[in-house]
């Protein structure tokens, strides 16, 4: 499973934006050159973004982004989600139907995969972008620049 580069990018500018004082407007030239993203890329992910909920933009001179909640409120499934759709490690966890033997309830494959799912789901779910930010500080602190 690889995440696509819009949800690599997403992943970055809310990042970003977490990394700043609450209620911090950034403009998205600067968000795009800052995290090199190309800045035509980075208008058609906001807006996903923003449909789902976790950045604002705000209009006018002054206007950009910031997010629309609270970094620790932020996971990467929540990004995931908004630029993915639902996480879905097979096509049997997502529709029982998609398989052709029509035995979900007993195939070993789909009880492995399912956990496995169910794993890492967990996992995007419990990294907010505050405990990627406490990361990225305690890294910095290891290894100087």
């Amino acid at each position: 499973m690889q995440f696509n580069q819009a949800t690599d990018y997403a992943f970055r500018a809310v990042l970003h934006l977490a990394q700043l004082p609450p209620d911090t407007v950034v403009n998205g030239q600067t968000l795009a050159t800052k995290e090199a993203i190309p800045s035509r890329f980075l208008l058609k992910i906001m807006r996903t973004l923003i449909q789902a909920g976790l950045v604002r933009s705000y209009r006018g001179v002054e206007g950009g982004f910031g997010l629309a909640r609270a970094a620790d409120e932020i996971s990467l499934l929540d990004i995931v989600q908004a630029m993915e759709g639902p996480v879905a490690v097979h096509r049997c966890l997502a529709d029982r139907q998609a398989c052709n033997k029509h035995c979900c309830q007993e195939c070993p494959i789909h009880a492995a995969l399912g956990g496995l799912q169910e794993t890492f789901v967990d996992g995007l779910r419990c990294m907010t972008m505050t405990k990627l930010i406490k990361q990225q500080r305690k890294a910095r602190e290891v290894i100087p620049s």
